[in-house]
């Protein structure tokens, strides 16, 4: 890329914590959200605190029913949709969650990424009104998807300027919060700097469950560990490095400046 800025393309998806439905245990509906919430207040207070901007792909579920958090993020960071709720995505909730999430924020919803990075239609997505999409991992989940032999930078398809996540040239390791999570903080930082050297920007995200303690949840260590004020501290640490080295900007303020490029 012909920008010398390295830029962060830091995002969030804002949903419902419903990962332990997963694992056969049993959540409320109203667990779901305070889940979220919790850990949403914990990272937006560190992302105001070192003052960073993100994009927060957000469900309409979450907007709807925590209404001053859903205005708090859109008073300072990007809104894109994260569809309607984290389960049961229907390709009509494409088009139904831009239009209520626009209508909840006031602001135009740019960009999309599909629950658990599901595979979504390309064409279908531009049709619902989106500028960007980053719903692509390339990589190989074991039990999620195989996306080793899919772009790892940015291309344009069906109109649409797809953002995958982040991973290293070459060994394609992976550079996302599951990885993050298991990964010392040393080793995530060099693989990050690769692909910042290579690459010249990182894309990278998390969920605001993981900054809730989830220690006392029946789920695999690999999962919940760390969270809490643990993951908080990792990634204060993290965005602390990275601001030294890099701009941090939203999706959309990337989409924009990547066309103005071409």
């Amino acid at each position: 890329m012909a920008d010398t800025i390295k830029r962060v393309l830091l995002s969030l998806d804002v949903e419902e914590f419903d990962i332990p439905h997963e694992y056969g245990l049993s959540i409320s509906p109203a667990e779901e959200i305070s889940v979220t919430s919790h850990g949403l207040n914990a990272v937006l207070d560190l992302l105001e605190h070192l003052d960073i901007t993100v994009t927060c792909f957000m469900t309409v579920r979450f907007a709807q029913t925590c209404r001053d958090l859903t205005a708090r993020i859109a008073g300072r960071h990007e809104i894109a949709s994260h569809g309607i709720s984290h389960s049961n995505f229907k390709s009509g909730d494409l088009l139904r969650s831009r239009i209520e999430l626009e209508r909840l924020t006031g602001e135009k919803i740019n960009g999309f990424r599909s629950p658990r990075l599901a595979s979504v239609s390309l064409s279908d997505i531009r049709a619902a009104g989106y500028l960007y999409n980053s719903s692509e991992n390339p990589i190989w989940l074991p039990g999620r998807y195989m996306n080793l032999f899919k772009p790892r930078l940015p291309y344009f398809a069906d109109g649409l300027l797809n953002l995958p996540i982040s991973t290293s040239p070459v060994i394609r390791y992976p550079l996302f919060w599951l990885s993050f999570k298991q990964s010392p903080l040393w080793l995530f930082k060099v693989m990050s700097e690769w692909a910042l050297n290579t690459d010249g920007y990182l894309n990278i995200y998390f969920h605001p469950w993981e900054f809730s303690d989830l220690t006392a949840w029946d789920l695999p260590a690999w999962l919940k560990k760390p969270s809490g004020c643990d993951m908080v501290r990792k990634l204060e640490a993290y965005l602390q490095w990275l601001k030294g080295e890099t701009s941090f900007t939203t999706c959309s303020e990337f989409t924009e400046s990547y066309k103005n490029r071409l």
